[in-house]
């Protein structure tokens, strides 16, 4: 066997596998108590329109549907998206997926060495991203002598705290930003899933002239569409126009088509109203769980929205170390630490109330308490 060590890039060992992926890769979901990935729940589908607006799409745009298409996005989608964010149509791009958006920002702006800034936590696709272009990423001040490139934030229902910017938060990251002449990359996947609390300006709106704003079908709609967009001044947009030409030539033309006609009909904000709902009670239940089964010493975060909650489990206890122990047992998690790019903070963990069905909720949350328990006594023992 030759050593294919010699042919790959010098990128390559950049390159950082995802827990999450990982347990995906292993697990049937179905089989365990999952709280590990960030699945929004099938409930949530459309799958009784799927087929009318599928077949919408083939008798009104017929064989185009199934051609190639713009780069920048299908028209009808990109005025939708335009009109329901509030911007004209130049400032909308489509990605094939929010994932790309963040991908791409990294490939149009990084250099190996490029200092990208973001909160810790943060979400562990960016850190996966931002290395793979060996960039280095800080969570704070520069390193002397550095200028940052970007700063990466979530500002609303933080993957994966689960916590929001306030708005003295995002005027001063903003201030920051004009003041050390940085752009932002705002990741705003689940800015439209709130189940509490008043919703604060984007921080596009604040900055529109250095702000790229992330947004995403997925959480929304389906996430096997692949598909999400991006806000932002058109000199920004058209290299990255000119990027993805070379990533995927276009996003998905049928499944854009179909998100168009569900979003322009006002299908999906009837959908949204009721995926609200269904999440706000996930949300509500499993604090209520946490609250009646996990042992002293152990807190979490209150979200006001999005897919996660965040667990700070008393210093010592590993759930880095924990976690097969708790995949044996029937239960998933992800470690916390891998939301931090120095891999600290190994006694949290991230916790989705999105995907498991409510019946399943109080005995993934009752078992997962025991194992932390047993973690716990170890630990003091």
């Amino acid at each position: 066997m030759p050593d294919y060590r010699k042919f790959f890039s010098d990128d390559v060992p950049s390159f950082m596998r995802s827990p999450v992926r990982e347990i995906f890769r292993k697990v049937d979901l179905s089989a365990i108590y999952s709280f590990a990935g960030g699945y929004p729940s099938a409930e949530t589908f459309p799958l009784d329109r799927m087929q009318d607006l599928a077949g919408a799409v083939a008798r009104k745009y017929g064989a185009k549907a199934l051609q190639y298409g713009a780069t920048q996005g299908v028209p009808e989608l990109r005025e939708a998206v335009a009109a329901r964010c509030g911007v004209p149509v130049g400032n909308v791009q489509i990605t094939t997926s929010s994932q790309q958006g963040i991908d791409v920002c990294a490939r149009v702006f990084l250099n190996p060495g490029d200092v990208v800034l973001t909160t810790s936590p943060t979400y562990l696709g960016a850190i996966q991203s931002f290395r793979s272009y060996r960039a280095e990423i800080v969570s704070g001040e520069l390193p002397e002598g550095k200028k940052a490139k970007f700063f990466y934030v979530i500002p609303d229902f933080c993957n994966p705290s689960g916590e929001t910017m306030s708005l003295a938060e995002r005027e001063a990251l903003v201030e920051r930003a004009r003041r050390e002449d940085f752009l932002i990359v705002e990741d705003s996947p689940y800015r439209e899933l709130r189940y509490s609390g008043e919703p604060l300006p984007t921080i596009y709106s604040l900055a529109p002239e250095r702000t790229l704003h992330l947004g995403s079908f997925s959480k929304i709609f389906a996430p096997g569409l692949r598909l999400g967009w991006m806000l932002g001044p058109e000199e920004l947009l058209e290299q990255i126009y000119v990027c993805k030409q070379a990533l995927d030539l276009c996003p998905p033309v049928f499944d854009q088509y179909v998100a168009a006609e569900f979003l322009s009909s006002g299908e999906l904000d009837r959908n949204l109203a009721s995926t609200v709902a269904l999440y706000r009670r996930k949300r509500d239940l499993m604090l209520s769980l946490l609250e009646k089964y996990m042992p002293e010493g152990v807190s979490w975060t209150h979200p006001d929205g999005g897919l996660f909650l965040f667990v700070t489990l008393p210093e010592g206890v590993d759930t880095v170390a924990m976690y097969d122990e708790a995949l044996s047992a029937g239960v998933a998690y992800v470690a916390g630490s891998f939301f931090f790019t120095d891999g600290s903070h190994r006694n949290t963990m991230r916790l989705n109330f999105s995907f498991m069905d409510e019946g399943r909720m109080e005995p993934g949350i009752e078992l997962l308490s025991r194992i932390i328990s047993s973690a716990i006594w170890k630990k003091s023992h």
